[in-house]
Protein backbone atom coordinates (compact mmCIF):
# COMPACT_ATOMS: atom_id res chain seq x y z
CA UNK A 1 0.00 0.00 0.00
CA UNK A 2 1.53 3.38 -1.01
CA UNK A 3 2.12 5.95 1.75
CA UNK A 4 -0.71 8.50 2.20
CA UNK A 5 1.67 11.45 1.83
CA UNK A 6 3.62 12.38 -1.26
CA UNK A 7 7.14 13.82 -1.19
CA UNK A 8 5.98 17.44 -0.96
CA UNK A 9 3.65 16.65 1.93
CA UNK A 10 6.40 14.80 3.79
CA UNK A 11 8.73 17.76 3.23
CA UNK A 12 6.06 20.12 4.57
CA UNK A 13 5.52 17.92 7.63
CA UNK A 14 9.26 17.76 8.34
CA UNK A 15 9.51 21.56 8.04
CA UNK A 16 6.55 21.99 10.38
CA UNK A 17 8.07 19.72 13.03
CA UNK A 18 11.40 21.50 12.69
CA UNK A 19 9.73 24.90 13.15
CA UNK A 20 7.87 23.81 16.27
CA UNK A 21 10.62 21.86 18.04
CA UNK A 22 13.33 24.24 16.86
CA UNK A 23 11.54 27.33 18.13
CA UNK A 24 10.74 25.65 21.46
CA UNK A 25 14.41 24.81 21.98
CA UNK A 26 15.54 28.27 20.87
CA UNK A 27 13.05 30.07 23.12
CA UNK A 28 14.01 28.01 26.17
CA UNK A 29 17.73 28.42 25.47
CA UNK A 30 17.66 32.16 24.80
CA UNK A 31 15.47 32.81 27.84
CA UNK A 32 18.37 31.70 30.04
CA UNK A 33 20.67 34.47 28.79
CA UNK A 34 18.40 37.06 27.12
CA UNK A 35 15.53 39.18 28.31
CA UNK A 36 12.28 37.53 27.23
CA UNK A 37 8.67 37.44 28.33
CA UNK A 38 9.31 34.10 30.01
CA UNK A 39 12.26 35.40 32.00
CA UNK A 40 10.86 38.81 32.89
CA UNK A 41 7.50 37.44 34.03
CA UNK A 42 9.36 35.00 36.29
CA UNK A 43 11.11 37.98 37.86
CA UNK A 44 7.77 39.64 38.51
CA UNK A 45 6.35 36.40 39.91
CA UNK A 46 9.14 36.29 42.46
CA UNK A 47 8.55 39.93 43.36
CA UNK A 48 4.85 39.15 43.70
CA UNK A 49 5.52 36.28 46.09
CA UNK A 50 7.86 38.40 48.19
CA UNK A 51 5.12 41.03 48.51
CA UNK A 52 2.62 38.28 49.33
CA UNK A 53 4.73 37.06 52.24
CA UNK A 54 4.90 40.59 53.64
CA UNK A 55 1.10 40.75 53.91
CA UNK A 56 -1.03 39.16 56.59
CA UNK A 57 -4.18 39.29 54.45
CA UNK A 58 -3.59 37.34 51.21
CA UNK A 59 -7.10 37.39 49.75
CA UNK A 60 -6.00 39.64 46.87
CA UNK A 61 -3.26 37.18 45.93
CA UNK A 62 -5.67 34.25 45.97
CA UNK A 63 -8.02 36.23 43.71
CA UNK A 64 -5.22 36.97 41.24
CA UNK A 65 -4.22 33.32 41.16
CA UNK A 66 -7.87 32.35 40.67
CA UNK A 67 -8.05 34.65 37.61
CA UNK A 68 -5.05 32.85 36.11
CA UNK A 69 -6.65 29.48 36.77
CA UNK A 70 -9.92 30.54 35.10
CA UNK A 71 -8.04 31.46 31.93
CA UNK A 72 -6.35 28.06 31.83
CA UNK A 73 -9.63 26.25 32.57
CA UNK A 74 -11.33 28.13 29.71
CA UNK A 75 -8.73 26.97 27.20
CA UNK A 76 -8.81 23.41 28.54
CA UNK A 77 -12.58 23.16 28.11
CA UNK A 78 -12.42 24.84 24.69
CA UNK A 79 -9.78 22.34 23.58
CA UNK A 80 -12.10 19.45 24.45
CA UNK A 81 -14.79 20.96 22.21
CA UNK A 82 -12.29 21.38 19.37
CA UNK A 83 -11.14 17.76 19.69
CA UNK A 84 -14.75 16.57 19.58
CA UNK A 85 -15.40 18.61 16.45
CA UNK A 86 -12.30 17.27 14.71
CA UNK A 87 -13.24 13.68 15.54
CA UNK A 88 -16.71 14.32 14.14
CA UNK A 89 -15.11 15.50 10.89
CA UNK A 90 -13.64 12.04 10.41
CA UNK A 91 -17.16 10.78 9.79
CA UNK A 92 -17.77 13.35 7.06
CA UNK A 93 -14.49 13.03 5.21
CA UNK A 94 -15.86 12.80 1.67
CA UNK A 95 -18.07 15.87 2.05
CA UNK A 96 -15.33 18.00 3.62
CA UNK A 97 -12.75 16.94 1.03
CA UNK A 98 -15.15 18.02 -1.72
CA UNK A 99 -15.56 21.45 -0.11
CA UNK A 100 -11.81 21.95 0.41
CA UNK A 101 -10.87 20.98 -3.17
CA UNK A 102 -13.10 23.78 -4.45
CA UNK A 103 -11.08 26.42 -2.59
CA UNK A 104 -8.60 28.58 -4.56
CA UNK A 105 -5.05 27.14 -4.74
CA UNK A 106 -6.26 23.88 -3.17
CA UNK A 107 -4.23 20.82 -4.12
CA UNK A 108 -6.21 17.60 -4.79
CA UNK A 109 -5.66 14.99 -2.10
CA UNK A 110 -6.61 11.39 -1.42
CA UNK A 111 -8.79 10.36 1.51
CA UNK A 112 -5.89 8.70 3.38
CA UNK A 113 -3.76 11.87 3.24
CA UNK A 114 -6.66 14.02 4.41
CA UNK A 115 -7.34 11.73 7.36
CA UNK A 116 -3.63 11.73 8.27
CA UNK A 117 -3.64 15.53 8.40
CA UNK A 118 -6.79 15.53 10.49
CA UNK A 119 -5.30 13.00 12.92
CA UNK A 120 -2.22 15.22 13.25
CA UNK A 121 -4.48 18.14 14.12
CA UNK A 122 -6.29 16.03 16.73
CA UNK A 123 -2.96 15.00 18.28
CA UNK A 124 -1.85 18.64 18.48
CA UNK A 125 -4.95 19.67 20.41
CA UNK A 126 -4.70 16.60 22.65
CA UNK A 127 -1.17 17.76 23.47
CA UNK A 128 -2.54 21.26 24.20
CA UNK A 129 -5.22 19.77 26.48
CA UNK A 130 -2.61 17.88 28.52
CA UNK A 131 -0.53 21.06 28.86
CA UNK A 132 -3.51 23.13 29.98
CA UNK A 133 -4.68 20.58 32.55
CA UNK A 134 -1.15 20.16 33.93
CA UNK A 135 -0.85 23.94 34.18
CA UNK A 136 -4.15 24.01 36.05
CA UNK A 137 -2.90 21.42 38.54
CA UNK A 138 0.32 23.35 39.07
CA UNK A 139 -1.64 26.52 39.83
CA UNK A 140 -3.60 24.46 42.36
CA UNK A 141 -0.34 23.43 43.99
CA UNK A 142 0.59 27.14 44.13
CA UNK A 143 -2.58 27.73 46.12
CA UNK A 144 -1.53 25.00 48.55
CA UNK A 145 1.92 26.53 48.98
CA UNK A 146 0.41 29.97 49.56
CA UNK A 147 -1.81 28.50 52.25
CA UNK A 148 1.26 26.92 53.91
CA UNK A 149 3.48 30.00 53.47
CA UNK A 150 5.14 31.49 56.57
CA UNK A 151 3.63 34.55 58.19
CA UNK A 152 4.96 38.06 57.72
CA UNK A 153 6.79 38.10 61.08
CA UNK A 154 8.83 34.94 60.31
CA UNK A 155 12.54 35.11 59.61
CA UNK A 156 13.56 36.74 56.33
CA UNK A 157 15.49 33.66 55.17
CA UNK A 158 12.40 31.46 55.48
CA UNK A 159 10.30 33.93 53.53
CA UNK A 160 12.91 34.30 50.75
CA UNK A 161 13.14 30.54 50.24
CA UNK A 162 9.36 30.20 50.20
CA UNK A 163 9.00 33.08 47.72
CA UNK A 164 11.43 31.44 45.31
CA UNK A 165 9.67 28.09 45.69
CA UNK A 166 6.18 29.44 44.97
CA UNK A 167 7.42 31.67 42.15
CA UNK A 168 9.20 28.71 40.56
CA UNK A 169 6.04 26.59 40.63
CA UNK A 170 4.00 29.52 39.35
CA UNK A 171 6.40 29.91 36.44
CA UNK A 172 6.16 26.20 35.62
CA UNK A 173 2.39 26.54 35.45
CA UNK A 174 2.68 29.64 33.27
CA UNK A 175 5.16 27.96 30.95
CA UNK A 176 2.89 24.94 30.45
CA UNK A 177 0.02 27.29 29.68
CA UNK A 178 2.30 28.97 27.15
CA UNK A 179 3.11 25.58 25.55
CA UNK A 180 -0.61 24.92 25.19
CA UNK A 181 -1.17 28.28 23.51
CA UNK A 182 1.78 27.60 21.22
CA UNK A 183 0.08 24.37 20.13
CA UNK A 184 -2.93 26.47 19.12
CA UNK A 185 -0.73 28.63 16.92
CA UNK A 186 0.83 25.66 15.16
CA UNK A 187 -2.52 23.89 15.00
CA UNK A 188 -3.88 26.83 13.03
CA UNK A 189 -0.90 26.48 10.70
CA UNK A 190 -1.83 22.83 10.07
CA UNK A 191 -5.23 23.98 8.79
CA UNK A 192 -3.51 25.46 5.74
CA UNK A 193 -2.02 22.04 4.95
CA UNK A 194 -5.50 20.91 3.87
CA UNK A 195 -5.32 23.54 1.13
CA UNK A 196 -1.71 23.56 -0.06
CA UNK A 197 1.53 22.09 1.38
CA UNK A 198 3.57 25.10 0.22
CA UNK A 199 1.15 27.42 1.98
CA UNK A 200 1.50 25.20 5.06
CA UNK A 201 5.27 25.61 5.04
CA UNK A 202 5.01 29.36 4.64
CA UNK A 203 2.49 29.75 7.46
CA UNK A 204 4.59 27.53 9.76
CA UNK A 205 7.57 29.84 9.27
CA UNK A 206 5.35 32.88 9.75
CA UNK A 207 4.07 31.48 13.08
CA UNK A 208 7.68 31.10 14.28
CA UNK A 209 8.33 34.74 13.36
CA UNK A 210 5.25 35.93 15.23
CA UNK A 211 6.11 33.91 18.34
CA UNK A 212 9.75 35.05 18.32
CA UNK A 213 8.83 38.71 17.97
CA UNK A 214 6.32 38.54 20.80
CA UNK A 215 8.69 36.69 23.12
CA UNK A 216 11.88 38.69 22.49
CA UNK A 217 11.06 41.98 20.74
CA UNK A 218 7.49 42.98 21.55
CA UNK A 219 6.18 46.24 23.00
CA UNK A 220 4.79 44.20 25.88
CA UNK A 221 8.30 43.05 26.80
CA UNK A 222 9.58 46.64 26.65
CA UNK A 223 6.76 47.77 28.91
CA UNK A 224 7.52 45.04 31.45
CA UNK A 225 11.21 45.96 31.42
CA UNK A 226 10.61 49.60 32.33
CA UNK A 227 11.05 48.85 36.03
CA UNK A 228 14.78 48.22 35.71
CA UNK A 229 15.46 48.32 39.47
CA UNK A 230 13.02 45.54 40.23
CA UNK A 231 14.01 43.45 37.22
CA UNK A 232 17.72 43.88 37.88
CA UNK A 233 17.23 42.82 41.49
CA UNK A 234 15.53 39.60 40.45
CA UNK A 235 17.91 38.88 37.55
CA UNK A 236 20.58 38.04 40.11
CA UNK A 237 18.68 34.87 40.95
CA UNK A 238 18.60 33.82 37.27
CA UNK A 239 22.21 34.42 36.22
Amino acid sequence: MPPPLNIIDMLALAWFLLCWTGYTWLANYRSKTTRSLMRVTHCYREIWMRRLLERENRIVDSTLLGNLMRSVAFFASTTIIIIGGLIAMLGASDKVIGIITELPFAVPTVREAWEFKLLLLIMIFIYAFFKFTWSLRQFNYCNILIGAAPLAFNQLEDRDACARQIAGLNSLAGNNFNYGLRAYYFGLAVLTWFINPWLFMGVSGWVVGVLYRREFASKTLKALMQSEILIGEQDQHLD
